[in-house]
């Protein structure tokens, strides 16, 4: 199956604890990088780790979550190589991933429920990226880094 790291703030850790199960019982290798309670926490270094990870390829992907998930993008997106995608819903999910070549997945765990959260988890495994004129927009994602 996929190597996902994954990494939430003190209002993301409910919805990532059920999420690390989830993807466990599917047979997923998940690599848990904190936090590991709801005490409160700076979420920064959890989600640039989680960025770091993938972009170091020790992970295929990567999933962070928060209170609304902006901030858990923000930081994954720090990280030179990682597309964070900010998705509560399904369609930005699949478009993230299919358009964007998304690796990392962002979600607000006061946004979405568990139930959409699953959801929204499987379609961002499960779309493929569409590459073609993409691919292209992707590559100019990846100049701008290297401008920047």
């Amino acid at each position: 199956m996929t190597r996902i790291a994954i990494g939430s703030d003190h209002a993301g850790y409910e919805l990532k604890a059920h999420v690390v199960e989830l993807l466990r019982s599917q047979g997923h290798d998940v690599d848990d990088q904190g936090t590991w309670s709801t005490e409160p926490v700076d979420y920064p270094p959890i989600c640039a780790g989680v960025g770091r990870t993938v972009r170091d390829g020790q992970a295929e992907l990567g999933i962070v979550i928060g209170g609304s998930g902006q901030g858990e993008q923000l930081a994954a997106n720090k990280v030179r190589g990682v597309r964070a995608a900010l998705c509560n819903d399904l369609y930005t999910a699949r478009m993230a991933r299919a358009h964007n070549d998304a690796n990392v997945l962002s979600m607000g765990g006061r946004v979405v429920g568990v139930g959409l959260a699953e959801e929204i988890v499987a379609v961002f495994l499960a779309t493929p990226f569409e590459g073609g004129r993409h691919a292209r927009r992707v590559a100019q994602l990846s100049a701008l880094e290297e401008e920047f």
